[in-house]
């Protein structure tokens, strides 16, 4: 594909707003402008349609290698593209678990042959991979993922003295933050609660509790102040967690930062009922007092990034009650949608949902040339029409074949996604236009 120009599009990008257009010569982007373009090459009329940068979610599980039976880079990166999902980092707990430098590379390898869009992969903390953690190449990974409460693939850590050397590691730790002495003490209670079994899944919200995240938040953010460690708080799902985020500091000056899910401000406890393990994720989906705090932490700049903790599990998986469902949620291709409907009923600006799923990504991590519409940058793009459209059983792609939003009507539909200037949504011409993203200082 040659240069051209996508015009007369509502282009969303850097806190504005304005009709313009895109001038693109794979893969960058070389020309940004507002108002017509008088210029040469090919245009094509977006008639207009919103132009931004392509979504960059931090925090997905593609389930490969290992668990492919729920879903792999291949069918997953499919659905992130029809979501305007461009990059994503995928998370270690596959099988073999992404802690060695040899299962790392296995997995750029995967990824090279079948991601239709770009891709990195955390380095996973376990108990004894502290020179692997400490020698890792982190030009071609975002950072360490600590888990310090249990979670699918058991990469727990426990150890006090470990921990404070892993924080004392100069880069990014990323951690999943609950209190396992807590959720082991709340699921005896509910055992106690129904000796017969049959554990209601509303119960997940209390077993797996606000006070199992904000004790174990609380305690990461003390051992990363007390060590100088740039954390990373993985889907907060409570308003206790939200003290321990820093307002009005630029982003990069900020040592604590704290990412958000979608799931976390879409459900409240009250669809458990309805949805019953459709919605069961670690951290739970809780009450509508947390959902709202969440909103408003969006909606005024406290939280700094928007991602999906996308987890495929199939249908069987997802059976049994509150305590053997499996946890995990496929989300990718639908949290663009599901953000751009919440901006319309009033919850956040259309200019959050670029700066919290594209701008703040790109920043936070020191991804290179990314999240953004600037001459020079790659041309990741995402083009959205404002068509209500349904979420069926026939319109996802994720493998496991269902999602929580089925049913649901969003105000707003992907129509196509440009991957370092290639279109590769609608699928036809995606080809090898994906790459493995870089990272900076």
């Amino acid at each position: 594909m040659g240069a051209f120009v996508l015009a007369d599009a509502r282009i969303l990008n850097e806190g504005k707003l304005y009709r313009g257009f895109v001038a693109v010569d794979p893969p960058y982007i070389i020309e940004v402008g507002a108002g017509d373009y008088h210029g040469d090459l090919p245009a094509r009329d977006l008639g207009g349609r919103l132009l931004m940068p392509g979504v960059i979610d931090t925090h997905v599980h593609f389930r490969e290698p290992g668990l492919t039976a729920k879903a792999d880079i291949r069918s997953e990166s499919r659905a992130a593209a029809a979501g305007g999902v461009t990059s994503y980092f995928d998370m270690p707990n596959c099988v073999p678990q992404t802690v060695t430098r040899e299962a790392l590379d296995d997995k750029f390898r995967r990824a090279a042959g079948d991601s239709l869009v770009n891709y990195s992969f955390y380095i996973g903390a376990t108990r004894d991979n502290l020179d692997v953690l400490a020698t890792a190449d982190y030009s071609r990974v975002p950072g360490v993922k600590l888990f310090l409460g249990a979670s699918t693939g058991g990469m727990q850590v426990e150890d006090e003295e470990y921990l404070d050397r892993i924080f004392r590691l100069p880069r990014r730790i990323s951690v999943h933050s609950e209190d396992q002495a807590i959720i082991n003490r709340n699921a005896a209670i509910a055992r106690e609660k129904y000796p017969e079994g049959g554990i209601p899944m509303r119960e997940h919200a209390r077993i797996r509790s606000a006070e199992a995240c904000r004790e174990c938040t609380r305690k990461a953010v003390e051992r990363a102040r007390r060590h100088g460690t740039r954390l990373h708080v993985c889907h907060i799902s409570t308003a206790g967690e939200l003290e321990f985020l820093t307002p009005s500091v630029p982003l990069a000056e900020k040592q604590i930062t704290g990412e958000v899910c979608v799931q976390h401000l879409w459900f409240s406890d009250r669809d458990y009922d309805r949805l019953g393990a459709k919605i069961k994720c670690n951290p739970a989906v809780k009450g509508a007092e947390h959902r709202d705090a969440l909103r408003r932490a969006v909606r005024d700049g406290l939280i700094d990034v928007v991602s999906t903790d996308h987890a495929p599990h199939l249908p069987q998986d997802k059976e049994g009650d509150a305590l053997h469902a499996a946890s995990g949620i496929p989300l990718v291709q639908f949290s663009l949608p599901c953000m751009l409907e919440g901006a319309r009923r009033g919850w956040w600006s259309l200019e959050r949902v670029v700066e919290l799923m594209c701008h703040n990504p790109a920043q936070l991590f020191g991804i290179e040339r990314r999240g953004f519409l600037r001459p020079g940058y790659y041309a990741d793009l995402v083009i959205v029409g404002e068509t209500p459209s349904e979420v069926t059983r026939e319109s996802i792609l994720s493998k496991c074949g269902w999602s929580p939003f089925e049913g649901e009507t969003f105000s707003h539909k992907v129509s196509e996604t440009y991957v370092n200037g290639r279109r590769v949504y609608p699928f036809g011409e995606n080809g090898d236009a994906a790459m493995p993203l870089r990272f900076g200082k």
